[in-house]
């Protein structure tokens, strides 16, 4: 990925949960995984995240395009990213 930074403080600006691509069923599959990451505290060495893709990369669930809001980020335009659908 880019030199987006795996933080807290990206993940409470990160929308990828409000994106149509993100389907209702891959957020609640992703719940425990990212819980247990937000819980460890430092999630800079985490291998993945579902959310962040900017960060952390391919989602494991998400298939088709739907639409994205990439752009409309604040860790987007913070980290002058050019590209969408981080999480395909």
């Amino acid at each position: 990925m880019g030199n987006v930074e795996k933080s807290k403080d990206n993940v409470r600006k990160c929308i990828c949960i409000k994106c149509p691509s993100y389907s209702f069923a891959c957020k609640i599959k992703a719940i425990p995984e990212s819980a247990v990451n937000m819980l460890k505290g430092d999630i800079a060495n985490a291998e993945h995240m579902e959310g962040l893709f900017c960060a952390f990369g391919k989602s494991k669930c998400i298939e088709e395009q739907k639409g994205c809001i990439c752009p409309e980020c604040d860790v987007y335009k913070e980290n002058g990213l050019n590209n969408v659908y981080f999480c395909l």
